[in-house]
């Protein structure tokens, strides 16, 4: 059976975890902000998963009585949600390359996101062209809006 652009096969739907992301994404701890990638659709959408936990290192200023997850990670595992679908979509020659922020628009903060919580990001192609990728993504823990945000990046050679 041919797969087509866009559609998943049969059976256990596929599921990217950390030491696949490590080598489709430059980032690494403690900047690496996405656990494990599910629900991929190729060059459609994809969910990105955060396990946020106290020993993040931010916790440690923001902030040290109520430990909040600062909205510009939130962001930051948004867009490396994105890159890892742009590089399943892409393929092995996408792989590691550098994706730099062109914009941020939109960008709402709706409720905290502090330890213990699992961020769950949706993330949707709006378009491409060329290098550049425009996407849309929201976070919500339990189900519920924490924030959300369209954005484009363009890839670029190491």
């Amino acid at each position: 059976m041919d797969e087509k652009p866009g559609t998943k096969t049969a059976g256990e739907p596929k599921v990217i975890d950390v030491g696949r992301i490590m080598q489709m994404i430059p980032h690494r701890y403690p900047f690496l902000m996405i656990d494990r990638v599910t629900d991929i659709v190729l060059d459609v959408s994809c969910t990105g998963i955060k396990n946020v936990t106290i020993n993040e290192p931010y916790f440690q200023g923001h902030f040290p009585s109520r430990p909040v997850m600062p909205g510009v990670l939130i962001i930051e595992a948004m867009a490396q949600t994105a890159g890892v679908l742009v590089v399943e979509t892409l393929g092995q020659n996408a792989e590691g390359k550098l994706v730099y922020f062109m914009t941020i628009d939109q960008a709402r903060f709706r409720k905290p996101v502090v330890p213990g919580d699992q961020v769950k990001i949706h993330c949707v192609k709006e378009r491409s062209r060329g290098p550049v990728w425009r996407f849309n993504a929201q976070a919500k823990v339990d189900g519920v809006l924490c924030a959300e945000a369209t954005y484009s990046a363009m890839i670029v050679e190491n």
